[in-house]
């Protein structure tokens, strides 16, 4: 087998062992370095139009040691996966800061080789426990399911193709650079999602190596739905067909408010369930207060009631809270998947099932 196959064996038993934990929040963490305008640019954007400044990806090319940095730290936190610094890095995502194709396969190539170096050096420096990168494949900033004219709801801004273009050029470019996996994360379209695994899948039929699929939901408020109107089973069922590694949600809750809903996928999903909540709501000024002692106290309680296979943080979660998170789950025998009776599951906004 080749190094990156060895890899995914080590990662599929490693999570068959322990419940592994998932890095957390960067976009906190890259506002705490103090960053300026310069630190975006660097020399190849110098002249570059615009504000670059918010755009974290792009320190993959003008800050590496920045995002070198990051990686480091949240595995020596206790992280097992570190996410790649690529979110937004799609042509569609990064239009708005008027970068290319060209930008933005470098994005994602120097994304995942700084992370796999990191995973790396952690790995050999700690053999008994193995580092994995996955690399981050974000939502977009334009909605296939959703119109953004309140006045039309047929408008689209953006077609499925340029969707799945876009996706297919990211896809290509992490698996280049050598991450462990791809996780489509913060879904809140899963038509998004879907001409994201459309791409990866198509890659794979021409060739490209296989790479465990990660998929991530996100539950937008207290209606238990996804922003495009589903519900988690809805979801699952959705995307099912893929045959993910792991299915989860991440974001838009904290642990408190997320808690049913993992448990209901803990029921219905029969792959590795994953969950990284926020660290609680933010306050009036978009900060996170919950302590890392609240948030890992409540997901440890999901570890030790089976819930779940993967743990970690989104938005607000230092590598205080990953650090505590690892404390919490590291007794805990990960959740055992069961396979369910078999039935024709479809979906819409609800779910469907026919015996």
């Amino acid at each position: 087998m080749s190094e990156r196959q060895d890899r995914i064996a080590a990662l599929k038993d490693a999570v068959k062992q322990r419940i592994l934990v998932l890095d957390g929040g960067w976009g906190a963490m890259i506002q705490r370095k103090g960053l300026e305008e310069a630190d975006y640019r660097g020399e190849r954007f110098a002249d570059h139009p615009g504000q670059m400044k918010g755009n974290n990806d792009i320190l993959c090319l003008t800050r590496p040691d920045v995002v070198t940095d990051l990686h480091d730290t949240f595995y020596a936190a206790g992280a097992d996966i570190s996410e790649t610094n690529t979110f937004s890095s799609t042509v569609i995502a990064q239009a708005d800061y008027d970068l290319g194709a060209e930008e933005v396969v470098d994005i994602n190539n120097e994304g995942a080789r700084l992370a796999r170096a990191s995973a790396d050096a952690w790995t050999a420096k700690e053999p008994d426990k193995p580092r994995f990168v996955a690399g981050s494949i974000g939502p977009m900033n334009k909605m296939l399911s959703m119109s953004p004219d309140v006045n039309d709801p047929g408008a689209r801004a953006v077609t499925f193709d340029e969707v799945y273009d876009a996706y297919r050029m990211q896809v290509e470019a992490l698996c280049e650079g050598g991450v462990d996996m791809y996780l489509i994360e913060t879904i809140t379209d899963t038509l998004n999602c879907k001409a994201a695994l459309k791409a990866i899948k198509d890659l794979e039929a021409e060739g490209m190596e296989a790479l465990p699929i990660w998929i991530s939901g996100t539950i937008t408020d207290r209606s238990g739905r996804t922003l495009s109107g589903q519900t988690v089973e809805a979801f699952w069922n959705s995307v099912r067909h893929a045959k993910p590694f792991a299915v989860g949600l991440n974001c838009a809750l904290g642990a408190d408010l997320m808690r049913p809903h993992i448990a209901t996928l803990a029921r219905i999903a029969d792959t590795h369930v994953a969950a990284y909540p926020n660290a609680g709501l933010p306050n009036a000024f978009g900060e996170y207060e919950e302590t890392p002692e609240t948030t890992s106290a409540m997901l440890g309680e999901w570890a030790e009631s089976g819930l779940v296979n993967i743990l970690g943080g989104c938005c607000g979660a230092t590598p205080e809270h990953i650090a505590a998170i690892a404390e919490a789950a590291s007794g805990a025998a990960p959740r055992e998947i069961s396979e369910r009776p078999r039935a024709m599951r479809l979906s819409g906004l609800e779910p469907f099932e026919v015996a």
